[in-house]
């Protein structure tokens, strides 16, 4: 009997400022664990672009934090450092959100749609496309896949700045609600909003359910589990 699936998850950190959002990092574990697939986590060992203070919004100046460490938190210290992702160990890959995606494993809250992307985050998406196996996008981490992988169709909700900025990458951005998800069949890619509309907590959660349900039915469709 095959196994249950086996998914990589990035992490950016701890935080919505400044690294990943907490409530879609934990709904992403659980629908997975839900859904009956294994998971392991990972992040870039690098230090976080600034630290926010969470409490008053505002740069914490002079303070340094690492995104392995800070993930970790999340993670419950199971994680791995995301050089070591090997894309033949894992049956696809989901990226939660938060601002930690576009600051840390991405430039695009600083430079947009000029932004450069993570040397080991662009390589665990192409490994994945190269192996024709899935990957899910929520929240903002869309704008970082549409920078890696040409064409590719997105989408991050309604916002029509950063939509904007998604189509300027070449990319294909589709409005939509709170729990929807955009499927690009031709990179097997999952995208979901999330946070980037003004959505509930339960919201949040559905949203990720429905993000990795489709993602693991797209593992399930193409045999990829081992």
């Amino acid at each position: 009997m095959a196994q249950s699936p086996n998914v990589a998850v990035v992490l950016s950190g701890c935080g919505v400022f400044d690294g990943a959002e907490i409530h879609e990092s934990v709904f992403t574990l659980y629908a997975l664990d839900k859904h009956g697939a294994r998971y392991q986590c990972f992040a870039p060992d690098i230090d976080q672009a600034h630290v926010v203070n969470h409490l008053s919004g505002e740069v914490a100046d002079g303070e340094t934090r690492n995104v392995l460490v800070e993930s970790a938190r999340i993670a419950r210290g199971a994680i791995r450092p995301l050089s070591n992702f090997n894309a033949q160990d894992f049956d696809a890959i989901a990226f939660p959100g938060g601002f930690g995606a576009a600051k840390n494993l991405s430039s695009f809250a600083f430079d947009g749609a000029d932004c450069t992307v993570n040397a080991d985050v662009e390589r665990a998406l192409k490994d994945m496309v190269a192996a024709h196996k899935p990957i899910a996008a929520l929240c903002i981490t869309p704008a970082l896949v549409a920078k890696v992988l040409d064409g590719v169709d997105v989408t991050i909700g309604q916002d029509p700045g950063t939509a904007s900025a998604i189509e300027a990458m070449g990319a294909h951005h589709t409005p939509t609600g709170p729990v929807s998800v955009v499927i690009d069949p031709n990179y097997k890619l999952v995208t979901a909003p999330c946070y980037m509309l003004d959505s509930t907590i339960s919201q949040i959660a559905d949203g990720a359910d429905a993000a990795i349900e489709a993602l693991l039915a797209i593992v399930e469709d193409g045999e990829a589990v081992r």
